[in-house]
């Protein structure tokens, strides 16, 4: 059981769209929070048949439970995607009976490409990640690492088995269903061409000859992942310099280390090692992506790059703060120079160098900080 830090703190005239990748908790977290609520769950065929053939008979069976008192509020629908036209009986029923939703979905793009009714702000927008650090209770980090943090993977003894039923079910089998994608196989090979290049930059050319489709679909197929919340890009830190040449490509992150770890075909034994720092990268910018959203601050991450090779893994802010991950437990002189360089071209307020040690170090103005301490200062908002 895992307390999560979202909260949906809807007033009384207002509805939620609740969106998040499959298998992150969001059904369960709604059922928590609103036990009694009138609950249409798409999920279930015979429910998703009846309102997809007619879907006035959602505004039909509402008023009926209204007449004979038995509609709770917030009234809400699980898996919406699956019928984007139900959206504008929402909407007559939010502008005239001023009843309250929250619409549940782990994929809006559906609803984009199909143009149907978002509901003009009348919903406010949440998100649920996977898990983070301060949900967990004696949180673990190689279990992290390999697992991932899909709250029932997390918890598996078996999650090899879960892992490769989430990647073969859903990211594959699902993603066609809903007629996202028609070339399956295709489909299949960037997947595998996406892990290995996970966490780099992307090359749209190289990745279309790994896997047999041209470089237009390729990058239609990232679409596909960022829409569907299942990755996101992280766009470079652009801002000119005297001196410095920088880079334009963007890198590509999955939503969950543990999918990343499968597609990778890697499993991490110790904490150490260069699969152990990419791993270990990747889980730090997914709590700093989770805590964004949950806190409500709109800031920018970025990475910084030089056409010499110098880099910064992630850039907050504009460029006032600056962070490095290093997975080493004895960092020398030669980790800091890239922070050191950035510093001095951007006049960072902030850079720090996030690692495996033992004990918080003062380095010049970079501080090195173990990452349960750097993780505790961003939840408790100390860092930003």
């Amino acid at each position: 059981m895992f307390k999560r830090i979202l909260k949906i703190d809807i007033e009384n005239n207002n509805s939620a769209f609740l969106w998040g990748p499959r298998k992150t908790g969001k059904s369960f977290y709604l059922n928590r929070l609103f036990p009694k609520s009138t609950l249409y769950d798409f999920l279930k065929a015979d429910i998703l048949f009846r309102i997809s053939k007619n879907p006035s008979s959602l505004r039909e069976e509402l008023l009926s439970l209204e007449s004979s008192g038995k509609l709770i509020q917030p009234i809400i629908i699980d898996e919406v995607q699956k019928v984007p036209s139900l959206l504008d009986e929402v909407h007559w029923m939010i502008e005239n009976k001023r009843w309250q939703f929250i619409l549940c979905g782990s994929s809006p793009r559906k609803l984009k490409r199909g143009h149907a009714n978002l509901l003009g702000g009348r919903a406010w927008r949440f998100e649920m990640f996977p898990l983070v650090t301060p949900e967990i209770p004696h949180f673990n980090l190689l279990t992290a690492l390999n697992r991932g943090l899909i709250p029932s993977h997390y918890t598996e003894k078996n999650y090899k088995r879960s892992l490769k039923s989430y990647v073969n079910d859903y990211l594959k089998e699902e993603i066609m269903s809903e007629g996202l994608v028609r070339n399956l196989s295709g489909f299949a090979r960037f997947l595998d061409s996406v892990g290995y290049s996970h966490g780099e930059m992307v090359n749209f050319l190289n990745i279309s000859r790994d896997c047999g489709v041209d470089a237009k679909t390729v990058k239609a197929y990232y679409q596909i992942l960022v829409d569907t919340m299942l990755g996101v890009f992280i766009d470079p830190f652009t801002k000119k310099s005297g001196r410095q040449i920088i880079l334009s490509t963007p890198k590509f992150y999955l939503f969950d280390v543990g999918v990343a770890s499968h597609l990778l075909k890697r499993e991490i034994f110790e904490e150490r090692g260069d699969a152990f720092g990419k791993a270990f990268e990747h889980f730090i910018l997914m709590e700093l992506l989770a805590y964004r959203t949950y806190s409500e601050k709109d800031f920018k991450i970025s990475y910084w790059r030089t056409k010499n090779g110098i880099e910064v893994d992630f850039i907050l802010d504009d460029g006032k703060i600056a962070i490095e991950v290093k997975g080493g437990r004895h960092l020398g002189s030669s980790s800091l120079s890239p922070l050191n360089v950035f510093a001095e071209e951007y006049g960072a307020k902030k850079t720090i160098l996030v690692n495996n040690e033992a004990a918080s170090r003062l380095i010049g103005k970079i501080e090195m900080t173990p990452w349960r301490v750097f993780l505790d200062n961003l939840w408790n908002g100390n860092l930003i």
